[in-house]
């Protein structure tokens, strides 16, 4: 038996097409990821995935492409080969280094990080929605970045304005218009799929190197009080 005539017979006891079926994996090999709350296409797309997801996973597996899929949050994510995916057992070694693997450049990757801070900070406060979303203010996430990594968002509207473009297109985070972004008087809604996205050992070794600066920081204070020299001397003796 061919492989598509096996899969034409497990679809249509779905009474789902191969266009259907093909349509579902073209839109997870694109993006990746697919949120039921995104929009009505995706809702329509997680809910035929609930569907055949012993198929999809299969017809991936082919690939060791693999599928994370959280069903509390309703969100898929797509691994390429070799990659750590929480929840599963270690990643097998492989050379595969295609189009899937998301490839970030500096500023995505420290918002990123400073997103996954942030998360977990309000996940221990308890300030997490109904459905594992958490609200921060661009302003709080600029404070937040500054403190973390001595890093700013870009100042440049179209530079901001396609970094934020870039991490709702990873479905990380959601925000209302882009207009907000440009004005700094936004409010994102951060994805729990964070989580996912950035390990706890990351974060936890994020976390110890800002503490190590600011003790630094402290300890650079103290030594030019003790000299005599105030803060604002030797900032500008450095300018």
């Amino acid at each position: 038996m061919r492989l598509t005539d096996a899969i034409e017979q497990q679809l249509e006891r779905e009474n789902l097409t191969v266009g259907d079926f093909k349509e579902l994996l073209i839109r997870l090999l694109n993006y990746g990821v697919l949120c039921r709350g995104e929009s009505q296409t995706e809702q329509l797309l997680y809910d035929r995935f609930l569907r055949i997801e012993a198929l999809v996973n299969e017809y991936l597996q082919l690939m060791d492409v693999r599928v994370f899929h959280d069903d509390r949050f309703e969100y898929v994510r797509l691994y390429p080969p070799g990659s750590d995916v929480p929840g599963m057992e270690e990643a097998q070694q492989s050379a595969y280094s295609g189009s899937m693997r998301n490839r970030l450049n500096q500023q995505e990757t420290a918002l990123v990080l400073v997103l996954r801070a942030q998360y977990d900070k309000a996940l221990h406060e308890g300030q997490v929605d109904e459905y594992g979303f958490v609200t921060e203010s661009l302003e709080a996430l600029s404070i937040a970045m500054k403190n973390l990594l001595g890093r700013t968002l870009p100042d440049k509207i179209t530079e901001r304005k396609r970094l934020f473009q870039r991490l709702r297109q990873l479905r990380l985070i959601q925000y209302r218009q882009d207009e907000d972004i440009d004005s700094g008087e936004a409010w994102i809604k951060i994805h729990p799929m964070i989580v996912s996205f950035v390990s706890d050992q990351v974060l936890e070794a994020l976390s110890s190197e800002s503490e190590d600066s600011q003790n630094g920081e402290s300890e650079s204070l103290d030594n030019e009080r003790q000299h005599g020299t105030e803060p604002d001397q030797a900032e500008a003796e450095l300018h």
